[in-house]
């Protein structure tokens, strides 16, 4: 049987042939209407069970996450500037990715008749800042149970976090409830794997529809916003995080790629961060000589929630999506895309393609069309390699930096 990235390579072939074939169709045939009948029922299935998962998903992984720091609750000074590197770190890359997007405007002027129904319903606030800052912490902090219900991100989020620390702060009693979310993570991440294997034919519907109703300028717009990312992602992993590195460490770039190749080469390859873990301990503890007990909590740890290249994608994702629908987005709304797009990363598996269930999250963030993944899952793979490379390579400046300024005394002890 054929692996998921190969159904999906092949689903997006099928989807664009059948599309482009149908352009040829008469709009008024039997043949073209029911066929796009049943690929729009195709793609919105598959939007509809990606968002049937996505609250659940959140919640869990968030506070999961989380409490999941706890065990090394010894060591405060080691989290502390781990967790301080990684919000610095993603932060740079979602401005990034956010600047390179501004500046370049993918998809800018191309307007897609895929997104025509979400745009009819997207209401655009114009609001002072004073009074955004006051609806924004307004729509936070609202009854959980309503956010849940309404499918409310943003305040979901909040709550996770809230929940997550309070579990923290409750210690050993909350080990049960703790106990509980982890099963509930694995559950809905099986539930995950089960909707990815729809994903070729709901890519397949999704982009018939699209192909069908919209010229080649598509293809043209995709592309530069292909490079976009790779560009700005080479950025990150070349000036960036290296900078930091040196400017911090003074270890220069080039000790430190001799010291990584092979991680980085891995990540590229396998795009897991999770499956390069053993490889990445190996070189930052054999070859960047970061000691054992700093570099067991700090990769094991970025592998789950430090995710500089998902997060800079994520983000740029969020402005393509926006141009390509013909919505502009407020500096105030790109706050929110900055926010949520750390935070969807924070939460996304390390493992392949698993940040386009949490792109679902950025987009409905700031109320833009979700139907923009028949878009970007096809091009996924490619830029998922780039990515979980710049995502590993991040964990090793952090090994590294915190070994500088901690060393071996207050690291915590592998359990």
């Amino acid at each position: 049987m054929r692996n998921l990235n190969t159904q999906i390579i092949i689903g997006t072939l099928l989807g664009i042939l059948a599309g482009y074939g149908l352009r040829f169709v008469p709009a008024d045939a039997a043949l073209k209407i029911h066929t796009l009948y049943v690929a729009g029922l195709c793609g919105s299935l598959f939007m509809d069970l990606l968002k049937m998962i996505l609250v659940p998903l959140i919640f869990t992984s968030i506070c999961v996450g989380i409490a999941n720091l706890q065990a090394h609750h010894q060591a405060k000074r080691v989290w502390l500037i781990t967790l301080s590197f990684f919000a610095v770190s993603m932060s740079a890359a979602i401005i990034l990715g956010l600047t390179a997007s501004n500046l370049v405007k993918p998809g800018q002027g191309l307007q897609l008749s895929l997104f025509a129904d979400a745009i009819s319903h997207y209401e655009h606030k114009a609001l002072a800042p004073k009074d955004f800052l006051a609806d924004l912490l307004h729509g936070l902090f609202i009854n959980p149970f309503a956010a849940f219900a309404a499918g409310n991100v943003l305040a979901i989020l909040v709550f996770a976090l809230f929940f997550g620390a309070a579990m923290v702060a409750v210690g050993d009693r909350a080990k049960p409830l703790m106990t509980l979310m982890t099963i509930v993570l694995e559950l809905i991440m099986r539930i995950v794997g089960w909707v990815m294997r729809l994903a070729p034919i709901g890519i397949a519907g999704l982009l018939t529809k699209l192909v069908a109703n919209q010229n080649g300028e598509l293809l043209t717009t995709l592309l530069q916003f292909i490079m976009l990312v790779i560009v700005t992602l080479i950025i990150h992993g070349v000036i960036v995080l290296p900078g930091t590195l040196w400017l911090l460490t003074r270890k220069t770039p080039l000790w430190f790629w001799r010291g990584a190749r092979p991680a980085l080469i891995t990540a590229f390859a396998t795009s897991s961060s999770n499956a390069t873990v053993p490889i990445t301990l190996r070189c930052t503890e054999d070859n960047l000589k970061v000691d054992n007990s700093i570099a067991g909590f700090v990769v094991p740890l970025g592998a789950t929630i430090n995710m500089d290249g998902t997060a800079l994608y994520e983000a740029a994702a969020a402005l393509f999506v926006a141009n390509l629908a013909g919505i502009e987005l407020s500096m105030g709304q790109q706050l929110i895309v900055f926010c949520t797009a750390m935070i969807a990363a924070i939460g996304a598996p390390g493992i392949p393609s698993a940040g386009m269930v949490t792109m679902v999250m950025v987009l409905q963030s700031v109320g833009l069309p979700t139907e923009a993944i028949a878009i970007l899952l096809p091009i996924d793979r490619l830029l998922d390699t780039f990515r979980t490379a710049v995502n590993v390579e991040g964990d090793m400046v952090g090994s590294v930096i915190v070994q500088h300024f901690v060393g071996g005394t207050e690291a915590p002890r592998n359990e």
